[in-house]
């Protein structure tokens, strides 16, 4: 019996240059046979008397083996091409009984499980000041035995604005109310899966180095610190971070001190990395973005009286129908991921 198996399209297809050599003691044998044959260098190709024909067989598109029952009306004695297909073999009648009944349960799985076994991990959007605690919590449910969570980190107002474009997500996480409450106000969100996860501080920071001392109070002196030169800020106008930083300075009255010196930065990680490089003296950050990074330091924090209360809520999208979504959902305001993020500064619920 002259056997030919295709590999799927998304694997390289390995070429079987050699005879199979049963006994196999089960089916995991018959493939560590295959793979122990790949580099044998090809025989010559067998004789075949007029009328033989060959079982044309493939995959379908849930990567399941099929057989097709037609035979081809006629072979070919020229070799076949193995850019993408096993080479046709001569294999005993072991062998052959073997394959039978590896075929037949493949072809059960195939009609019992139409679906792949691995389930596609959790697609997440998160605000940018996540990232290394959100990649924590991401890696403690893959040691729970789950694919690992695909996690896309920006400013809040640029994730909401993807998702409203359409972006295929199963989860946001914004770093305030005002731009999830944007989303659940088109019907964006799936009912009942908002959930407060996080809370957050405001701190001013310099570089390293710096020597400036300043506490954030009504009337300080912020605009003699900056000198000449910038305050960075994540965009104050659309990004949270930025936003909760003009409310603070507002209420102490400096705001219009400054505004006009506003280095704004596409998110919160960006106007980080401004005082980190030194480029900037002063910053405003989340307390968490502040420990991501020794190049800076904590000149003062602002008091949570002197803005709305720093909040960071959980959704999952209307249009995902991701189980592994939900569960990580479940998850991340589970004891488990509430204990990671408080390791990385974060209040919780």
């Amino acid at each position: 019996l002259s056997v030919r198996l295709s590999a799927p399209a998304t694997t390289k297809a390995a070429a079987v240059n050699g005879p199979l050599s049963p006994p196999f003691d089960s089916v995991n044998g018959f493939f560590d046979e295959l793979v122990a044959t790949a580099e044998r260098p090809p025989p010559p190709a067998p004789h075949r008397l007029p009328g033989d024909h060959l079982p044309s067989e493939g995959m379908d598109s849930t990567g399941c083996i099929r057989q097709d029952m037609a035979y081809r009306a006629s072979i070919d004695a020229a070799p076949v091409a193995q850019s993408t297909a096993i080479r046709r073999q001569w294999v005993s009648p072991r062998a052959s009984s073997l394959l039978s009944l590896l075929l037949a349960l493949l072809l059960g799985a195939c009609a019992a499980a139409p679906v792949s076994a691995n389930p596609r991990p959790a697609f997440v959007l998160a605000a940018a000041s996540l990232q290394e605690s959100l990649t924590a919590a991401a890696l403690a449910w893959q040691r729970r035995g789950h694919p690992r969570p695909v996690i896309s980190f920006a400013a809040s107002s640029a994730l909401a604005r993807q998702v409203e474009a359409g972006a295929p997500a199963d989860l946001l996480i914004t770093a305030d109310e005002d731009w999830m409450n944007y989303l659940d106000q088109r019907a964006m969100l799936r009912a009942g899966s908002r959930a407060r996860l996080l809370t957050n501080q405001l701190v001013l920071i310099a570089p390293a180095a710096s020597e400036v001392a300043l506490a954030p109070g009504p009337s300080f002196p912020l605009a003699a610190a900056l000198g000449q030169r910038r305050l960075a800020m994540a965009d104050p106008d659309n990004v949270p971070a930025g936003k909760y930083g003009r409310e603070a300075l507002t209420r102490f009255g400096v705001w219009r001190q400054v505004q006009g010196r506003i280095a704004r930065a596409e998110n919160v990680r960006a106007a980080l990395a401004l005082v980190a490089r030194g480029e900037a003296p002063l910053g405003i950050v989340f307390a968490t973005d502040a420990r991501a990074t020794r190049a800076v330091r904590v000149v003062g924090t602002f008091p949570a009286s002197s803005h709305r209360t720093i909040s960071y809520p959980v959704a999952a999208l209307r249009r995902s129908r991701s189980p592994e979504g939900e569960a990580f959902r479940r998850f991340l305001v589970s004891p488990e991921a509430t204990a990671i993020f408080r390791r990385y500064g974060f209040g919780t619920r």
